[in-house]
């Protein structure tokens, strides 16, 4: 998960407050301080800390609080509060809408994950029911039209460049009007990048747009540079007409706190986070999920949104009534695990869970956990449909428990634990009854997709 340690620190320094005896003014200044050290660890400036502790000292008032006030929830309330102000960009100007052409424009310096970002990007909209293609106008870099091809390739959708022609002008307008009479709703054009800023490479970008016209033009920056990222996002947002930010290899760096906070206090919109270098490593970034995750509050819209781009339509209603009847079977556990394995890392995924933390999940753990699942998976495919289907956990009888071991070339031990862990009041269960679950599951589901 994105900066984990860092929201590992924070919430530990919230945690430690529980142990106190009495929350005073000591407390909470030693809860702040924590607080600091973890933030300037992740390399965000010292005036940004500074503030933050100012502010949150300003806005709590222990002695004001009335008797039996939960000064810890009160301390938890401010603390997110300054974090939301800290990383808020603002919004960006524009979004694409599906069904009309959108024109998306990607600059950025050379390293920096621009070509691998404008795929992701693609990719996600095209689970949003999307028709992307992409445009390859780097005649700078060699290799950079073969990479952009194998990407687009690999994710199912179409490109357009040329191993000929030398100008990114005349490659991007033949690129646009080629997918606009194939009716794509998201052109997505990648420009050439350098190894710095350079006048070259902001006049070759001002000329692709004015030629091309897009309606966004997105910066991709190395969320490795931390601090750094203040010059540059300004130096981009000035010259290139910047109307949104996508950040990469937040993937446990520990810079990622200082960019993030750095491209905010230019005011430049973060639309999304590279998050590792598969497609699906790839997160929207909204402030105050992204808070919550980093304070261990989860982000079950986020949750949501990633399943509905996994889970087939025709299946989610059909999977919101079985939640709700309580109908745990292993043939639901199975059908959900062929769903967690497509949602991407498992440490994402619990990091999205309340009182959940990514570090419960690091990452040397994520190959065991997956392998875990598709063993139980193996299991399963050894099983009868009336065993799959059947509520009743006395069903699997000790001879049935044999034979299902001997199928699936598992232990008997295997089985029985799969069984221990899937049956009665199994996790997920656990994990949907604390999402809401009963009758009112669907209600719930519907309420939090449109908060999202």
């Amino acid at each position: 998960m994105v900066l984990a340690e860092l929201g590992g620190s924070i919430s530990r320094a919230l945690a430690r407050m529980s142990s106190a005896t009495v929350v005073d003014e000591n407390v909470l200044r030693e809860c702040l301080n924590e607080i600091a050290r973890a933030l300037m660890q992740a390399d965000v400036r010292f005036k940004m800390v500074c503030d933050l502790q100012a502010n949150i000292k300003k806005s709590v008032n222990l002695e004001a609080l009335a008797a039996g006030t939960n000064k810890r929830r009160v301390i938890e309330t401010a603390v997110g509060k300054e974090l939301c102000k800290m990383l808020d960009p603002g919004k960006p100007a524009f979004v694409p809408k599906k069904g009309k052409p959108n024109v998306v424009m990607f600059v950025g310096l050379q390293g920096s994950g621009k070509t691998t970002t404008c795929t992701k990007y693609a990719h996600y909209h095209q689970r949003k029911g999307f028709k992307p293609s992409l445009v390859c106008a780097d005649t700078f870099r060699a290799g950079a039209f073969d990479q952009l091809k194998q990407n687009a390739t690999k994710a199912k959708i179409p490109f357009y460049g040329s191993y000929v022609e030398s100008d990114p002008v005349k490659i991007a307008v033949e690129g646009l009007e080629k997918f606009r009479q194939e009716k794509s709703d998201l052109i997505i054009i990648d420009t050439s990048g350098r190894h710095m800023q350079e006048a070259a490479l902001f006049e070759e970008m001002r000329q692709v747009a004015e030629a091309t016209k897009p309606d966004l033009v997105i910066f991709v920056m190395d969320g490795s540079i931390g601090q750094a990222a203040f010059d540059q996002a300004q130096a981009f947002k000035q010259s290139a007409s910047v109307g949104a930010v996508i950040i990469t290899k937040m993937d446990g760096h520990a810079k990622g706190g200082g960019a993030l906070s750095a491209v905010a206090a230019t005011k430049s919109p973060v639309i999304f986070i590279g998050t590792g270098e598969h497609i699906d490593e790839f997160d929207v970034f909204n402030v105050e999920p992204f808070v919550g995750r980093l304070l261990g509050r989860g982000d079950l819209p986020g949750l949501l949104d990633k399943m509905e781009s996994i889970v087939p339509a025709d299946q989610q209603s059909e999977l919101v009534a079985k939640l709700a009847e309580g109908a745990f079977t292993l043939r639901l556990m199975y059908e959900q695990f062929q769903n967690l394995l497509k949602m991407g890392p498992m440490g994402q995924i619990f990091s999205m869970l309340p009182g959940f933390s990514s570090e419960l999940m690091p990452k040397g753990q994520e190959k065991q956990s997956k392998e875990k699942i598709k063993r139980y998976m193996t299991i399963m495919d050894s099983m009868t449909a009336a065993e799959l289907d059947s509520k009743n956990p006395k069903l699997m009888t000790e001879s049935r428990i044999l034979r299902v071991a001997r199928g699936s070339g598992r232990r008997v031990k295997d089985v029985t634990d799969m069984l221990q862990q899937m049956g009665g009041k199994s996790a997920f269960e656990a994990l949907v009854k604390q999402m809401g679950g009963g009758k009112d599951m669907s209600k719930m589901l519907a309420g939090m997709r449109g908060g999202a």
